[in-house]
């Protein structure tokens, strides 16, 4: 296995504003390059579900916030996962659950675990 000598270091900042307001912002846009790059999905189909779900969320100027912006990444993240892979509705909803499940019933300060 290679080793790589590479410092992490903070996300850039973009107008001296954090890139993501949250982790699972980042964590979206991870899953879908990921999946692109490992070949799961076309890049035009991710490219296509994020345009969709942009579309629904942004309406008017008012709608177009950073907020709907990565809510409709996860939209369209759910979209090509249930379409282009065959994952359910049903599985997709059971696992929100059971992290919800987890995350209230983790004591403060200690991971998450499934």
């Amino acid at each position: 296995m290679q080793q790589i000598d590479a410092q992490i270091t903070p996300l850039p900042r973009l107008d001296d504003e954090p890139t993501f307001n949250e982790a699972w912002q980042a964590q979206v846009l991870a899953i879908a390059q990921n999946l692109v790059a490992q070949g799961t999905i076309a890049a035009d189909d991710w490219s296509n579900a994020l345009g969709a779900a942009l579309r629904e969320l942004q309406v008017d100027a008012e709608s177009d916030t950073v907020e709907n912006y990565y809510q409709a990444a996860l939209n369209a993240l759910e979209t090509v996962l249930q379409v282009n892979c065959g994952v359910s509705k049903q599985v997709m909803d059971q696992r929100k659950s059971d992290w919800t499940r987890a995350y209230e019933t983790t004591p403060h300060g200690q991971s998450v675990k499934l």
